[in-house]
């Protein structure tokens, strides 16, 4: 099952192709505010490397947040657009969720951390579970004593991920935690896609019409709503 996989919540965007739990190609940019014209031609230069034409494709991935406002709404533009064009199902993800599933090996609990700008982070904490992670609290938005306070509250060895762990890196590790370096700070496209093709198999899969960003501050809310309403396209 060939997966395509679009990953834009943060600065970082991601573009990926994954055949079951195989990375069959991908392609990154680590460049802010570029979401937009990187990706068509990532999807394009990836089904070239990997010499895959494009109806080979079974279903696409898409991270749906909490992150950056601009990022999301493009990352989901690309994925119903691409989709609906070729009547493909598609699976929307939480970034905090594929931050989480890409340190599934630890046996430690696990946080993941999301630059939400502002002074403010998006976090929810994970455990282990077989074959994978399982999301332990919901994501929330605050500020980083609130969310030292939660860690040193939680008792257990904690690991720390994401790039809200870059800027805030010292009062992460002023708790007792181990704090994941920058190899962990994004999420990325092919984890994304590999958490999803389980769901693509399983047939839990929603149209692409159906994929709705996940934002947890009122402000985002109403913008993200309005814009909606005034447009002719998806959501967000």
């Amino acid at each position: 099952m060939l997966v395509l996989g679009i990953e834009t919540s943060t600065s970082r965007s991601s573009v990926a192709l994954v055949d079951s739990d195989r990375v069959v190609a991908s392609a990154s940019l680590g460049v802010a505010r570029r979401h937009g014209e990187f990706l068509a031609p990532a999807i394009a230069f990836c089904l070239e490397q990997a010499d895959i034409e494009v109806d080979r494709i079974h279903g696409v991935a898409v991270g749906i947040g909490p992150g950056l406002f601009t990022g999301l709404r493009v990352g989901l533009a690309t994925a119903q657009s691409f989709a609906a064009a070729r009547h493909l199902p598609a699976v929307g993800l939480s970034g905090l969720d594929v931050l989480a599933f890409r340190a599934r090996y630890t046996r430690r609990a696990i946080c993941a951390v999301v630059d939400a700008r502002r002074g403010e982070l998006f976090w929810a904490f994970y455990r282990p579970a077989p074959g994978g992670v399982q999301r332990a609290t919901d994501p929330v938005v605050g500020r980083i004593d609130q969310l030292t306070a939660e860690i040193q509250a939680h008792g257990d060895d904690v690991l720390v991920l994401g790039d809200g762990t870059l800027t805030e890196r010292q009062q992460l590790l002023d708790t007792g935690a181990e704090v994941a370096g920058p190899e962990l700070a994004w999420p990325d496209a092919a984890d994304l896609a590999e958490l999803a093709v389980p769901r693509f198999v399983r047939e839990e899969t929603i149209r692409p019409d159906e994929l709705r960003p996940v934002y947890l501050r009122d402000a985002d809310v109403r913008i993200g709503w309005q814009q909606h309403d005034g447009s002719a396209g998806g959501p967000a």
